[in-house]
């Protein structure tokens, strides 16, 4: 059974950038993110509920609530930045480059944290990196048509802030429930987003928002989670070994749901790309 909840946290993981690409379409990315996070919110604590760790926040040490607060921030500027590329950018584009954040959080795992590198994870590194950088494929511009290429500037930064949140996250979990560190994080990020909001004064959008937009950006948030109820049932049930590899092939659902369902194109260089990022995925594994 606890299989089914690994396939079930990379199915949800997958089809949410699908359908936050929906959602954004004619809304600000920042106010989607803050609408979807209140979702996501209530999914954390109603984990956080299901396993009974709520009683044990008066036990968080000031260091660790110190670097939860500073990875819930590192996920919040994460994800403006992701929902902003999948706005700007395609989804089989975007979503490889905020993928390839395992590779940058092992790089800097190795430098902060001193973590060894072997030289079979190098290789599932490299592949990874080699499997990105074919599916960051220009589209072809017709007639002079103008793209926006901000989406890889800020699928990139995506990147970064989900590499530092991964090791932020590590050292504040130390001593701590993960799914309480989790809501704890959510609750920053709430913060953040709506701040931004605010500061950029888009919280009066929210009123022009169509019902449809607003339900596919709802969706966006029940599906992570979802997505994390899974991941955290299938980790508690079954073995971390298999259960993560699972979670991680979420790439190639976002990917083929794009091209089945937003008709998005996907070149014969950018289909090798994939293949080769999910075996340097699965090589990283390796022990």
């Amino acid at each position: 059974m606890w299989v089914l909840f690994a396939f079930g946290s990379a199915f949800f993981a997958g089809i949410t950038a699908i359908l936050a690409k929906i959602g954004i379409k004619k809304t600000d990315s920042n106010l989607a993110t803050a609408i979807r996070t209140i979702v996501i919110l209530i999914f954390s604590w109603f984990i956080v509920l299901i396993v009974g760790s709520q009683n044990t926040i008066y036990q968080i040490s000031g260091q660790s609530l110190l670097f939860l607060i500073l990875s819930g921030l590192a996920t919040g500027a994460s994800w403006l930045c992701y929902f902003k590329a999948l706005q700007l950018g395609d989804v089989n584009k975007v979503t490889p480059i905020d993928k390839s954040s395992t590779v940058l959080t092992m790089i800097l795992a190795f430098i902060l944290l001193g973590e060894k590198i072997t030289w079979i994870k190098f290789i599932g590194m490299c592949a990874i990196g080699i499997g990105t950088y074919m599916m960051i494929t220009k589209k072809e511009v017709k007639n002079k048509e103008i793209v926006d290429s901000r989406w890889l500037f800020y699928a990139a930064l995506s990147a970064v802030f989900a590499s530092l949140t991964s090791i932020l996250g590590k050292v504040g979990i130390s001593g701590v429930e993960s799914n309480l560190g989790t809501a704890i994080r959510t609750i920053v990020v709430l913060i953040m987003a709506w701040a931004v909001v605010f500061v950029s004064k888009k919280q009066n959008e929210i009123k022009n928002i169509d019902k449809r937009s607003c339900l596919f950006i709802c969706l966006s948030g029940i599906t992570t989670g979802s997505s994390w109820l899974c991941y955290y049932r299938a980790l508690q049930k079954g073995l971390a070994s298999i259960v993560v590899p699972i979670d991680k092939l979420s790439i190639v659902i976002s990917i083929v749901f794009s091209y089945f369902i937003l008709k998005e194109k996907l070149t014969k260089r950018s289909f090798w790309g994939l293949i080769i990022i999910v075996i340097g995925t699965l090589v990283l594994l390796i022990k």
